[in-house]
């Protein structure tokens, strides 16, 4: 019995400390499901928490890259109103340029439509211009046909013109070749004499020839006379120009004292003087026919105070304006002269 009674209590706390292990195992495994519950719950919190943080930095990141892009924006935004205040101001610019253009353009069309008016005008003017113009070609073709016959007139008296211009060469050329002849002779003589270069006249110096105020020759005019009067007379009395020859000249010519009919006398007195010793010298050089001809063609003029010879000043030369001149004229110098006046009007 004792020993049934110490098993029964032994069982009875066999089972207690089985049922106390039950429940310490249970509570134990409470603890740790209930541990592993919140270690669970914990790394889900703290991942819950990690993710948020990086949510939270990710906003943050973009919030700052929404601000900086706001910014960035404001600052454009800025630009642009600025932009778009100068372009409004440019566009108040270009408007009122508009309204300048359009008021030009007004006062353009204002005056193209004056313009469009003095056209039609000026073609209406065009059109009697044509008119006129075809009267004028009609009466230019009349013109050309008077033209052509004046033409034709013209190449006649051009033909003569020439005609007359070759003999005027001819006898020019035979005035300078007398001239020429008279120089040579002269010089060959050993005679200095003052032969004009245009007309051949040949000065003699009155002071030397006569006395103040006489007509009668000095020995010592005589002389001169009789060294210049031979050669000059031979040169025109020879063969070669006798027939070109119309006159032989002696002119004489007085200085300005005095009245002008008594210097007439003395002048015509002094070159008949000259002229009478020549024609008493004449048979020294000249033969019969030189001699005729010499009669036929002497000529005496006296010219009393015209033309005297003038200083550089413009004062009469006394002594220069008391002279003698012999000078020639050719048969033709008179058809010269008419040559010469109709050339000079053609």
């Amino acid at each position: 019995m004792s020993k049934r009674k110490e098993s029964s209590g032994f069982n009875v706390w066999r089972s207690y400390s089985d049922m106390m292990a039950g429940l310490l195992m249970l509570f134990v495994l409470i603890m740790c499901v209930s541990l592993f519950q919140a270690q669970k719950s914990y790394d889900e919190k703290l991942a819950e928490q990690e993710e948020r943080a990086a949510m939270q930095a990710q906003y943050t990141s973009e919030l700052d890259q929404q601000r900086t892009t706001v910014e960035e924006q404001q600052a454009l935004l800025q630009d642009q109103e600025e932009q778009l205040t100068a372009q409004q101001e440019q566009l108040e610019e270009q408007a009122e340029k508009l309204a300048q253009q359009q008021a030009t353009l007004e006062e353009q069309q204002e005056k193209i439509t004056t313009q469009q008016t003095t056209l039609d005008n000026q073609e209406q003017e065009l059109a009697d211009q044509r008119t006129t113009l075809a009267q004028q070609e009609e009466q230019l073709e009349q013109q050309k046909a008077e033209l052509a016959e004046q033409q034709t007139t013209l190449e006649a008296q051009a033909a003569e013109v020439q005609e007359k211009q070759e003999q005027l060469d001819r006898i020019v050329g035979v005035k300078a070749d007398v001239i020429e002849a008279l120089r040579n002779e002269f010089t060959n003589h050993n005679i200095s004499v003052d032969i004009d270069e245009q007309t051949g006249a040949l000065l003699l110096d009155a002071n030397v020839m006569f006395d103040y105020d006489d007509t009668t020759l000095l020995e010592e005019g005589e002389e001169v006379l009789s060294q210049i009067l031979p050669i000059y007379c031979q040169v025109l009395l020879g063969e070669e120009y006798r027939d070109n020859v119309a006159e032989i000249i002696i002119d004489g010519y007085t200085d300005t004292n005095g009245d002008y009919d008594y210097n007439l006398e003395l002048s015509q007195r002094r070159s008949l003087a000259v002229a009478q010793y020549l024609l008493s010298i004449d048979e020294e050089f000249l033969d019969s026919e030189q001699i005729a001809l010499l009669q036929e063609k002497l000529t005496v003029n006296g010219h009393s105070m015209s033309d005297p010879i003038l200083n550089e000043d413009g004062s009469v030369n006394m002594e220069a304006s008391r002279r003698v001149e012999v000078k020639f004229r050719l048969k033709d110098e008179e058809m010269i002269s008419e040559m010469l006046r109709i050339v000079s009007e053609e």
